[in-house]
């Protein structure tokens, strides 16, 4: 199985085949994944890249950690796991006021 790693500081017009053209010049890249805003669809700078095996994961921090590309220094660690999400999502309101309180003036104000 493999190791998943984490890839910081990256270029924002770096694009994902970029990426793992760079990781599969030390190993077999398993899949890799540019994190984006979901509003925008602009990158935020980071992303995971899943190596073949840990040997392979270890060589590719060892190779890339610190290394210039596109102008600047890619931080590139093992991946630490995600924290679990807590349940129950979005708790607001249905009236869509959002607990809001607008001021009406002098006479039709609370």
């Amino acid at each position: 199985m493999g190791k998943k790693l984490f890839v910081g500081n990256l270029s924002f017009g770096l694009r994902e085949e970029s990426l793992e053209q760079l990781f599969s010049e030390v190993g077999k890249v398993d899949s890799v994944k540019i994190v984006k805003d979901q509003r925008t669809g602009r990158s935020k700078g980071f992303g995971f890249v899943e190596m073949a095996s840990d040997q392979e994961a270890a060589n590719a921090i060892s190779a890339l950690n610190n290394r210039s590309v596109e102008g600047r220094n890619i931080s590139v660690a093992e991946a630490r796991p995600q924290a679990p999400r807590e349940e129950g999502g979005y708790q607001g309101r249905s009236s869509g006021g959002g607990g809001r309180r607008f001021d009406r003036g002098p006479r039709g104000g609370r």
